[in-house]
């Protein structure tokens, strides 16, 4: 390497490591900045941390006499699986015939490409939590409430995905079906199900999972589900039923994720 092309190399590092350190600053005092405004004090909270941490576990351990609540915990868990489970491929479905109406490369042309992209953006874009406070004024609390707050985000992120996922993957075989004939049917049928198949189920699979997690936290807001017994023992401080619920919880998030990635495995 020359001497000439050795000082070019030492100056870019030195450009690139000076505008890290700046970065890495202006992170810094934003931070700072916004903690005074907050009254966020984050040396408090970094020494608080190992008390809180040991709190934690000394009391969200299960007892003996949280197993006698399994029954109770498991129905509403299983309750709030499947309605994560419908939600997610109720609006799956919804989403795929959408996606295919949007598709620039088999959609219906013209606006409506531009049109399922902004009804896609806005359902996406609002959290579910913000949609389950929504719809709490109008259909109180209920399983019906968190089936659609569930059901209306899934719609918005699997119609985006789903119009990604067709344009990429049924471009050549939809132009290789026009150019023989084939109809609007035909080019539906024989290249853009058959070769976003995988693309849809994997997101369908990664949409179950999210909608398991959300539904939780849904059902705190619409008192169902397995949400609402772990608020209902948190609130009582019953922690050890509340930390048998949380195991729960993990279990079959753990499993819903290793049975996922194992379909994955064979259909990719």
């Amino acid at each position: 390497m020359t001497e000439a092309a050795l000082t070019h190399a030492s100056a870019f590092f030195r450009r690139r490591t000076l505008v890290i350190a700046m970065v890495a600053l202006g992170l810094l005092t934003l931070n700072l900045v916004t903690g005074a405004l907050c009254d966020f004090d984050a040396f408090k909270t970094v020494r608080d941390l190992p008390a809180g941490i040991a709190w934690m576990f000394t009391n969200f351990i299960p007892s003996a006499s949280s197993f006698q609540k399994l029954p109770v915990i498991l129905e509403q868990l299983a309750a709030t699986v499947l309605v994560s489970i419908a939600a997610s491929c109720i609006a799956a479905v919804l989403a795929f015939v959408l996606a295919v109406l949007g598709s620039r490369s088999v959609g219906l042309g013209g606006p409506v490409p531009l049109i399922v992209r902004a009804i896609a953006s806005l359902f996406r874009n609002i959290p579910t939590v913000a949609w389950a406070l929504i719809l709490l004024f109008s259909f109180k609390q209920s399983e019906f409430t968190g089936f659609l707050a569930l059901f209306l985000t899934s719609f918005g992120y699997l119609t985006r995905c789903f119009l990604e996922g067709i344009d990429e993957v049924s471009g050549n075989a939809v132009e290789a079906l026009r150019a023989t004939g084939a109809s609007y049917g035909q080019l539906i049928a024989q290249a853009v199900i058959p070769l976003s198949a995988t693309v849809v189920l994997s997101w369908v699979l990664y949409m179950i999972e999210t909608n398991v997690r959300d539904a939780t936290l849904v059902g705190i807001l619409t008192g169902t589900g397995i949400g609402f017994v772990f608020d209902l023992y948190y609130k009582s401080f019953r922690y050890d039923d509340a930390g048998l619920v949380i195991v729960a919880i993990v279990l079959v998030v753990v499993v819903l994720e290793l049975s996922s990635n194992f379909i994955r495995r064979v259909i990719l």
